[in-house]
């Protein structure tokens, strides 16, 4: 059984930085493509930024290039979401997402398995 789970999220400040975390369980972590995604209320889910097994990155939004940046760690099993310069208009719900097959091609239909969300703040 696959098990997704994000952490980190939280208040900060217009201009702060945040760094999520996100474990995934259940499969073989380093084979997979992973990535992010976030909903706003009353607004649909948004692709951010997605990491393949090679670790090349595709950014999904415009409105978060060059503040936000995807990694990870297959060692610890582990995806991460460094976000810098925030926004409010970055409040959302962040969500971790994995990929249901061993394709490279960072296609938002492909992504199967989901976590519960963190929730972001960017507030003063």
């Amino acid at each position: 059984q696959v098990q997704v789970a994000e952490s980190g999220g939280g208040l900060v400040q217009p201009g702060g930085s945040l760094r999520l975390s996100c474990t995934v369980s259940g499969l073989t972590f380093g084979l997979y493509t992973l990535g992010w995604f976030r909903q706003a209320p009353g607004k649909e889910r948004e692709g951010i930024l997605c990491i393949n097994r090679l670790g090349t990155s595709t950014n999904y939004a415009d409105s978060v290039k060059g503040r936000f940046t995807i990694s990870r760690d297959n060692a610890k099993n582990t995806l991460y979401l460094q976000m810098n310069s925030l926004k409010p208009e970055d409040t959302a719900m962040y969500f971790c997402a994995a990929y249901g097959n061993l394709n490279d091609n960072c296609l938002r239909r492909d992504f199967r398995y989901w976590g519960q969300g963190t929730q972001v703040t960017v507030s003063s």
